[in-house]
């Protein structure tokens, strides 16, 4: 059972308020903390983007934002994704984070497609305008979401990029199924094993992943995210980003982002995948999913990072060259935080996109 794409219905959030408790309506009864509704079912939307490139909404709703990429649904997994895509030449699969959408990577997406690529961002299972199912949400099954969409594409591999939960997910199909991901890039996330590690040994990885032990509380989290119109998905992309960039981010992109939050069951699906890392780890599936991930990574990895990323130190994410068998590259961006995507769009463009053109990429 899945609850219908919502991207397309009239947008909620900041611009338009849908309830005193800042909770968006429930065209399929969701319960109160959003999580799909037990009657959903599976649902497509042929809504193309009509919204500004500010984030106004229009008819494609608060997720299927207008540009100059081209908006579809493909089937991947058992579930619907919706994607954006832009350019021509080899894929590229960009995959987002928490708390934001596809929309995260649109300077990517014109500058991929400048540079001769297709360029191809997915909202992962349960956000955005992709299916919400009520399970689903661990990382193997969520990672076959992605070599499923590339399957989809009808393309034989991928340049996979991906940043937090996405750069999670990343690692992880480069390990499960190494011969669909041609390049791997990750940024502001560690290998899995890496991240397991310093949540549970590091104090300091700790404390700055806080809002991870929070998710496990059973339906605060959900209301809190989508109390006042999301207003916590604005304080927590404010209080991530770093110092160095002033225009980022700006009111009219959280609006975009607490927005899409207020989906119906949105909130919900976004924590799940949060909620398997921790309440797995002393279970059968989440340590054979550990040791599963002892298999390097075989293909030309970069790994991106903001020096003064809050959420993800600098010292947790370092460490994962020693899981990668295959050419890897580090690289710090100074002054920034937990978006370097966003907040040096440029600067991040130019890395990607002269390490993609590297034949030779060094260690």
């Amino acid at each position: 059972m899945m609850v219908p794409d919502s991207s397309a219905s009239d947008p909620v959030g900041p611009k338009s308020r849908a309830g005193q408790d800042g909770r968006s309506g429930q065209p399929d009864r969701p319960g109160q903390d959003g999580r799909p509704g037990q009657d959903s079912r599976s649902g497509a939307s042929d809504a193309s983007g009509a919204s500004g490139a500010s984030g106004q909404p229009g008819v494609g709703g608060p997720v299927r934002l207008d540009g100059p990429w081209t908006h579809r649904d493909v089937a991947a997994n058992g579930a619907r994704f919706h994607i954006a895509e832009l350019g021509e030449g080899p894929l590229v699969l960009l995959l987002h984070g928490f708390p934001q959408f596809w929309w995260t990577w649109r300077h990517q997406l014109t500058a991929l497609a400048d540079a001769g690529y297709r360029a191809v961002a997915m909202d992962l299972r349960g956000v955005g305008g992709s299916d919400r199912t009520p399970r689903g949400y661990d990382p193997a099954n969520l990672a076959l979401d992605v070599t499923g969409v590339i399957r989809s594409l009808g393309e034989p591999d991928a340049a996979l990029v991906g940043h937090d939960m996405g750069g999670y997910l990343a690692w992880t199909a480069a390990v499960m199924r190494p011969k669909l991901v041609r390049r791997l890039v990750v940024s502001s996330m560690p290998h899995p094993r890496r991240w397991r590690s310093s949540m549970l040994s590091d104090f300091a990885q700790t404390r700055a992943g806080s809002y991870v032990w929070g998710f496990q509380r059973p339906w605060v989290p959900e209301r809190q995210l989508v109390a006042d119109d999301a207003a916590l998905v604005g304080r927590l992309i404010r209080d991530w980003a770093g110092p160095r960039t002033s225009d980022f981010p700006d009111d009219a992109t959280l609006d975009v982002y607490r927005r899409a939050m207020c989906i119906p069951s949105t909130a919900h699906c976004s924590i799940e995948p949060y909620r398997w890392m921790v309440r797995s780890l002393a279970r059968p599936d989440g340590i054979q999913f550990n040791r599963r991930m002892r298999l390097p990574v075989r293909v030309p990895t970069l790994h991106l990072h903001g020096s003064l990323d809050p959420a993800i130190r600098t010292r947790s994410a370092a460490g994962s060259g020693e899981y990668v068998e295959a050419p890897y590259r580090w690289r710090l961006f100074d002054g920034l935080g937990h978006f370097p995507h966003e907040e040096d769009p440029d600067g991040f463009s130019a890395e990607l996109i002269n390490w993609l053109k590297d034949t030779e990429p060094d260690r």
